[in-house]
């Protein structure tokens, strides 16, 4: 099968389309057909320093939409034929940049009948990390004021999303020409970040950070007493921002997101509810992978950009 794969790391010109065995699964996992893989910030910064997957040579992508090929040993929920999309196991499961990849059974669910591939591969990994960030970990309850940062990112907007249906008011921060699609999804009031303080916002209950670093401490000001910072960000000092989060009354931990077949389905059924939806900016087929790397690594996405496999 074809697969994009990496001998060291470094920029897009680390990445080639090699040929290699097609896997078989093992117990309690399926091999999947691969239609569509969403690209995420996570496989652009793998590529370049490797990160948490620590491995060479390595295939990248997490996002998978694609159609059971076969299925091992004591598997019992999909069957040859199903179309299912999902997660694969954050963040040593890594693999769906390629024809055909092996999952555990449990980290897919039934792919929504009302969108295609494309929309599918968009969701996993960050509707997977809103999710668990703005209901299972923060249990979000309705009127409560949300500021999420980069809120037209791949996280962001399916965030935005959850949030509002949640029944929360929500703030995001975005450039200005990104409003206008955050207020179609949802956004109660939008902040300009390159022009604004968003620091000068009323209290919110919780914020969900996505960007780190200073904004991730700035935010802790944001936050009523007994409120929370989620940062799926990778900080430099979290003890510091744990630290100033508890002299303030606040909390803040740092969230890794996990493949979760509940969460999926919680998700698919807003999507076939009609009340999430993944902005795609971009489609490239798998052979022009090097296209979605590099947008990738402008940072300026506006939701996902996927490959495609014909």
């Amino acid at each position: 099968m074809k697969a994009i794969s990496q001998h060291t790391y470094g920029g897009t010109e680390v990445l080639q389309e090699i040929e290699i065995d097609r896997p078989s699964p093992g117990p309690s996992e399926v091999l999947v057909r691969v239609r569509a893989a969403g690209m995420n910030p996570t496989d652009w910064k793998h590529k370049r320093a490797g990160g948490l997957v620590g491995k060479l040579p390595l295939v990248l992508g997490w996002d998978v939409s694609g159609v059971v090929e076969a299925v091992g040993l004591g598997v019992t929920i999909h069957r040859v034929g199903d179309e299912v999309f999902g997660m694969l196991p954050y963040p040593h499961g890594v693999g769906a940049f390629a024809e055909y990849v092996v999952a555990p059974a449990r980290a897919l669910a039934r792919k929504p009948a009302g969108i295609d591939h494309v929309q599918a591969g968009a969701l996993p990994l960050a509707a997977l990390t809103a999710w668990q960030a703005l209901v299972d970990a923060a249990d979000i309850q309705p009127g409560q004021r949300v500021l999420i940062h980069a809120a037209a990112g791949g996280v962001g907007h399916l965030a935005v999303q959850i949030a509002k249906e949640r029944g929360a008011y929500v703030i995001g921060t975005a450039s200005a020409p990104k409003h206008a699609l955050l207020r179609e999804l949802g956004a109660d009031e939008l902040i300009d970040y390159r022009t604004e303080d968003f620091t000068a916002i009323d209290p919110v209950d919780l914020v969900l950070d996505t960007v780190g670093g200073d904004t991730a401490m700035r935010s802790l000001e944001t936050l009523k007493p007994g409120g929370q910072l989620i940062t799926i960000a990778v900080m430099a000092t979290p003890e510091a921002l744990a630290e100033q989060a508890a002299a303030r009354g606040v909390r803040a931990y740092q969230l890794l997101v996990e493949a979760d077949q509940a969460g999926m389905r919680a998700i698919a059924d807003l999507v076939t509810a009609g009340r999430l939806r993944a902005v795609v900016e971009a489609v490239f087929p798998l052979a022009e992978f090097a296209k979605g790397h590099d947008l990738g690594d402008t940072g300026r996405v506006t939701g996902k950009v996927v490959l495609t496999v014909p």
